[in-house]
């Protein structure tokens, strides 16, 4: 302080006595001057203005003072050391995004390169929460003109649902300021609706669209369903798991092929850096990474003969006034899926064009249950088409030959039980050859359980060979949800359904019948070991791949195992099985102009329902290139409804394919 302060004071106003060194004797109007303030001051002077200030107070008041900078210091040390990286990403989310770059789909193909797949241009409607008006109000207009828009899009028949509604509201409620990741409202868009609805949100805030790709089937008659599959739209919980290799929007493999080989189909989708605006719309493309396409399958498959597969399997399933089935082909040179189809089947486009609700709810209260794959899935009693693996374990333990022969009198006699053979009064005498062609269950009664002084394979001989001939496993098909079928044995039975293994339960599983399961594609593959000359393969689909430059991959496939059995052995039971076409239970296939072996099955599965219909078989016969599989379920004998569908896909692939 210590200034000079001049105060001008008028005689009136004052009394001498009342202000220090004041004179009355002084003019009117005349100034009186005060000398400096402060420490100084007062040793010349002891008149001064107000009380002194004290040291302990200005320490006190330069303290907080310090106090105060020295936290503001340190918070902006810690906001710059340890948030400086998350404020500076949300000043350049603002400013700065990236977003993905979809790659397209891997398309799919038959063995002649006829397209199964194809990808249509899709967008999906998204919301970006941090570009949201932060006012209530303002959300609530926005929210209201976006479905005013939507209603005037999307016609009633589009039947926009009361879930995209919820969907909406649960949005435009939540408080994600700062949330750049996209919430998506309608995951499948036309371009026609999407150009409507861009031009009637443009300046909308945090209304965006996202091209991507839709996946179509071409699908004539649904016959590659349960082989291809389907692709869905991927969940939040997928994509928090996976979250780098896919985005929110992308589709993912459910079923069949495109499950199976979901991370060669799929891709690796790019990126690119866009300068936005405070709307969040793009300004400027900063830099692209190029999305890599995924790669093309192709099959074995022979679309023809798919058709025409699921054409018969359909026909004689609504002629027979069964409920399902399937027809398996394969090459038994290489183990290459020809047709593999099952009845009822679905429309895979449903899940990614759409379909009416309708058919859909038909679809999932069907009880025969037209998503379940049967040709890998299904599980069934095999019946006498087991009998030629059951020829061939008797032969190469030495229990027959070509010359044995059994005394078939109708059935069997064990204590209190019979167990009966199909033809009342017996074969007679018959050797393997002769019990193969008219399935004489007499026959594997004896080879599988004994009888008599005639020992038998047993249980545990019988199910060594069922795992050597590819039973009890997968198959390791390129495909998902394979069963692995199931031969029992004591302690299965004990576990499972806690009784005591007898000598019916082996009898039962000789004749393929009691707790013994097999899939067809299970029952093509070893009757292809026993066309081929004893090599199990493991069947497949996909035979090549093709990248985005066109090289193409071929895939190569190793047999499971070679030469399970003796190829003389095999060369019996291959007469047995020729003689099964030529004058026994199949004789329907001698007609066609090529030799063709086989075998046929009737499963028993119920007292008040017809048995499964069963036939496998090869041909040609002296060079096998081909072996069809047919069950109906509840179709009755297998000569009856499996042996003619097969002549028709025989003939078919002689005629068309071959």
């Amino acid at each position: 302080m210590g200034g000079i302060f001049d105060i001008q004071l008028k005689n009136k106003d004052i009394k001498d006595k009342k202000v220090p060194g004041f004179s009355s004797k002084k003019k009117e109007g005349s100034f009186i001057s005060f000398g400096p303030l402060g420490p100084q001051a007062g040793k010349k002077r002891k008149n001064r203005i107000g009380p002194p200030v004290k040291k302990n107070r200005v320490y006190t008041i330069a303290a907080i003072c310090l106090i105060v900078v020295l936290f503001i210091l340190s918070y902006i040390i810690y906001l710059q050391l340890f948030q400086g990286n998350y404020y500076r990403n949300i000043s350049e989310g603002n400013r700065i995004r990236t977003l993905p770059v979809i790659a397209n789909r891997g398309l799919i193909y038959d063995r002649n390169m006829n397209a199964l797949t194809k990808n249509t241009a899709n967008f999906s409607l998204l919301v970006i929460p941090g570009d949201l008006p932060r006012q209530q109000k303002e959300r609530a207009d926005l929210k209201n003109h976006l479905i005013l828009n939507l209603e005037k899009i999307y016609s009633q028949k589009d039947n926009l649902d009361q879930a995209l509604y919820e969907k909406i509201n649960k949005i435009f409620k939540q408080d994600n300021w700062y949330s750049y990741q996209a919430e998506i409202l309608i995951s499948k868009m036309s371009y026609l609706k999407a150009m409507k609805l861009m031009v009637a949100t443009s300046d909308m805030p945090g209304i965006k669209f996202r091209h991507n790709f839709l996946r179509e089937y071409l699908n004539p008659k649904n016959a590659f369903s349960h082989v291809i599959g389907y692709v869905d739209n991927i969940t939040k919980e997928e994509y928090k798991e996976l979250k780098g290799k896919y985005t929110i929007t992308d589709f993912i493999g459910r079923s069949g092929l495109e499950k199976y080989y979901e991370e060669i189909l799929k891709g690796e989708n790019g990126t690119k850096k866009v300068e936005v605006d405070y709307l969040g719309r793009e300004k400027r493309v900063e830099s692209i990474k190029k999305a890599v396409p995924g790669k093309n399958l192709v099959l074995s498959l022979d679309s023809k003969m798919q058709k025409k597969a699921l054409d018969i399997l359909k026909r004689y399933i609504q002629q027979s006034n069964s409920n399902a089935g399937s027809i398996v082909a394969l090459d038994p040179r290489n183990g290459e899926v020809l047709a593999m189809t099952s009845w009822p089947t679905f429309n895979n486009n449903f899940f990614t064009i759409g379909s009416d609700q309708d058919s859909y709810e038909n679809m999932q209260n069907n009880p025969y249950k037209p998503f379940v794959f049967r040709a890998v899935s299904g599980e069934y009693p095999p019946g006498s088409t087991i009998k030629p693996v059951w020829a061939l374990a008797g032969l190469s333990e030495g229990l027959i030959n070509a010359s044995t022969s059994i005394l078939s009198t109708g059935g069997i006699d064990v204590r209190k039980w019979f167990f009966a053979d199909w033809k009342s009064g017996g074969h007679g005498y018959v050797n393997l050859v002769e019990a193969l062609a008219e399935s004489v269950n007499t026959f594997f009664y004896y080879l599988g359980g004994g009888y008599k002084d005639f020992t038998g394979l047993g249980i545990e001989k019988l199910k060594q060979y069922a795992k050597k001939f590819g039973l009890t496993k997968e198959t390791g098909i390129d495909l998902p949800t394979e069963s692995d079928g199931l031969v029992a044995d004591p302690d299965w039975k004990k576990r499972v359904k806690n009784e005591s293994w007898y000598i019916g339960d082996t009898y039962h599983i000789a004749i393929g019948q009691g707790d013994i399961l097999v899939t067809p594609l299970q029952v093509a593959n070893y009757t292809s070991a026993i066309a081929n000359g004893g090599n199990l393969w493991r069947p497949h689909l996909v035979t090549h791949i093709i990248d985005s430059h066109q090289n193409k991959e071929k895939i190569n496939y190793n047999a499971i195992d070679k030469k399970i059995v003796d190829e003389e052995n095999i060369a019996l039971v291959q007469k047995g099985l020729k003689a099964t076409v030529d004058w026994g239970s199949a004789r329907r296939l001698n007609s066609l102009n090529f030799q063709v072996a086989g075998k046929t099955g009737t499963a028993e599965v119920s007292k008040t329902k017809k048995p499964h219909s069963w036939f496998t078989g090869f041909a040609p016969f002296k060079s096998p290139e081909i072996v069809i599989t047919v069950i109906f379920e509840n179709g009755g004998e297998g000569t009856s409804l499996a042996v003619p569908a097969s002549y028709e896909l025989f003939d078919f692939w002689q005629k068309n394919v071959k």
